[in-house]
């Protein structure tokens, strides 16, 4: 039987740790490539609609960054202070970000994760 999150959480376990943090990573993927507005039960669930931003790139990175930021605030409640910022990508077509959080319940420890962002507008996070 498992057992429910907040314990497997507060284990020391590292593996749960790891089981954890690739759960977080399968959300992320979720909350990254839905836009806002395409899920009837959550409207604000997902990032905004990159499509309107292209005319403002590079500038569009920043409300890109403060989205990615603000939602995963909201709709990720295992990670805590969350930031995130821009990184540098070999394609010119793509922005990236890395971000970085503490895991709910856990004093030290970062979590950084990665993504990239591409013409399509899909969210590759690793």
């Amino acid at each position: 039987m498992r057992r429910g999150l907040l314990s497997r959480l507060g284990a020391s376990d590292p593996s749960r740790r790891l089981e954890d943090v690739h759960s977080i990573v399968g959300n992320l993927k979720a909350i990254l490539n839905t836009r806002v507005g395409d899920s009837p039960a959550a409207p604000a669930f997902g990032l905004i609609d990159l499509s309107d931003l292209v005319h403002n790139f590079p500038d569009a990175t920043a409300y890109v960054q403060r989205s990615i930021r603000d939602t995963i605030a909201q709709f990720e409640p295992r990670l805590r202070s969350v930031r995130v910022r821009p990184v540098d990508t070999d394609d010119p077509l793509r922005i990236a970000f890395e971000i970085s959080a503490r895991l709910a319940g856990e004093r030290s420890g970062v979590v950084r994760i990665r993504t990239e962002i591409g013409p399509s507008g899909q969210a590759k996070v690793e």
